[in-house]
């Protein structure tokens, strides 16, 4: 049983990007805590993203996503094709720098990790060999970037075969090198022949969860895909305590490395050891769809995987509406420890999660309903955040978007206990900001 939300502790303003004075924010939403300190956008006039942001170690922050924009904040770029774009913030949201990686072709970046020497890695999925691209195998690679503190390209390396191969997550390794994740186009990759492949790569299906191992300077250490005769993506990864990697994404599949399937698609979760052995596999979910989008490590040595569920049996001990934010625990041996859904009637799925300094759950996603957990919505879909204790229970929740479509993909909480929430917006109205575009990289900042 959920608790009892918490009663209205704050007032909630909205200080403006853009000018001076606050601007009052729906009051609609009473158990949220806290206040909006401010919200910004970054484009030019046409279409822009962010999917991952993460604190630096100066306090302010970086973004990546990507563009096709070639004005505005835009400067660096004369095609409108898709590009990598990083943004370095301070801590108030003021833009120090930012720029574009990539060639003529579709390049979308998708996460970063600011890394021990200060710079950062970028990951995402690339069609382009030339400009920044050096090489492209077929339709989109892996494509891997390592710069500096100030954005300048150190180097890049491409992954892939002949299909479509994205990679969605990146972090960086006890040993200083990196480990990304995403999906393999199986089918391509076996009519290119089973050459140079490692001894882990078998034939399955159609797509196929795949983690990759390089060093510093982004050589291949070793490669693995797991999966089975249907479709399996991996959306995110984290390291796990004994240094090995747990990945998480969906499978269809219930054959080969898939052994307790749940129904249509599940939540899976892979944990490999340091040298890409597989270790163990566990599916959740019901009778109806769940994909996860991402994971993070637990203070407890455990795991907390968020996404959405369009199931009411199973692993699912209630449903909301269409589809609901779904929240579960796993220990350290992927087992479930709890679960818990969070939403109203309508469409409601969760990106990205994050432990809170109090030991809760920051999530934040986007969300059509505007009833039950869910009591705002703005139009279409609204950015959502919610925060639960660390069972689960929700604290508070809060909804920010216009009338157009609006998207959450990342969050962070900083070392002050700050929230920083990014994503998308193609609201002509989102309040306190003048649209730039047909859709504007969002910031926003909750106090």
């Amino acid at each position: 049983m959920r608790k009892v939300l918490l009663p209205l502790v704050a007032i909630l303003i909205f200080s403006c990007a853009k000018e001076d004075t606050p601007i009052p924010f729906e009051a609609s939403e009473s158990n949220f805590v806290g206040e909006v300190d401010w919200v910004k956008n970054f484009g030019g006039s046409g279409e822009e993203t962010a999917q991952a942001v993460v604190a630096t170690s100066d306090g302010g922050y970086a973004i990546l996503g990507f563009t096709n924009s070639v004005d505005g904040d835009v400067t660096d770029k004369d095609l409108e094709v898709n590009d990598y774009w990083l943004l370095k913030l301070d801590a108030d949201g003021n833009l120090q720098w930012n720029k574009t990686y990539g060639g003529s072709k579709d390049d979308r970046g998708q996460s970063l990790v600011q890394t021990s020497d200060g710079g950062y890695a970028l990951t995402g999925y690339a069609m382009s060999d030339d400009g920044d691209g050096s090489l492209n195998n077929g339709f989109h690679d892996n494509w891997i970037l390592k710069l500096d503190a100030f954005g300048n390209m150190e180097w890049e390396k491409s992954f892939g075969f002949s299909g479509h191969d994205h990679s969605y997550d990146i972090l960086q390794t006890q040993d200083g090198g990196f480990f990304f994740t995403g999906f393999l186009d199986i089918t391509s990759a076996r009519a290119d022949g089973n050459t140079e492949k490692g001894n882990t790569f078998t034939s399955h299906g159609v797509g196929e969860f795949w983690g990759t191992k390089i060093n510093e300077t982004g050589d291949l250490q070793w490669r693995g895909y797991f999966g089975g005769t249907n479709n399996d993506r991996s959306h995110a990864v984290v390291q796990s305590d004994d240094g090995g990697f747990v990945m998480v994404g969906f499978t269809e599949s219930s054959d080969y490395d898939i052994s307790n399937s749940q129904g249509s698609y599940d939540y899976w979760m892979v944990k490999v050891d340091d040298n890409g052995n597989l270790l163990w596999e566990r599916s959740f979910g019901g009778s109806g769809i769940e994909i996860s989008f991402d994971i993070e490590n637990t203070n407890d040595g455990g795991y907390i995987v968020a996404g959405n569920t369009f199931s009411n049996d199973g692993d699912i001990s209630q449903n909301q509406g269409e589809s609901d934010f779904w929240l579960i625990k796993v220990n350290d041996a992927g087992s479930l420890i709890w679960e818990e859904t969070y939403g109203g009637t309508q469409f409601d799925a969760a990106q990205a999660v994050v432990q809170s300094s109090d030991g809760g759950f920051l999530v934040v996603g986007n969300s059509k309903s505007s009833d039950l957990d869910a009591n705002f919505n703005s139009g279409e879909n609204d950015i959502w955040v919610i925060k639960t204790d660390a069972q689960g229970n929700l604290v508070w929740q809060k909804s920010f978007g216009g009338t157009g479509i609006d998207f959450g993909f990342d969050v962070v909480e900083n070392s002050q206990g700050n929230i920083l929430v990014v994503g998308e917006s193609s609201s002509t109205d989102f309040p306190s900001i003048t649209s730039k575009g047909k859709s504007d990289l969002i910031v926003l900042k909750i106090k």
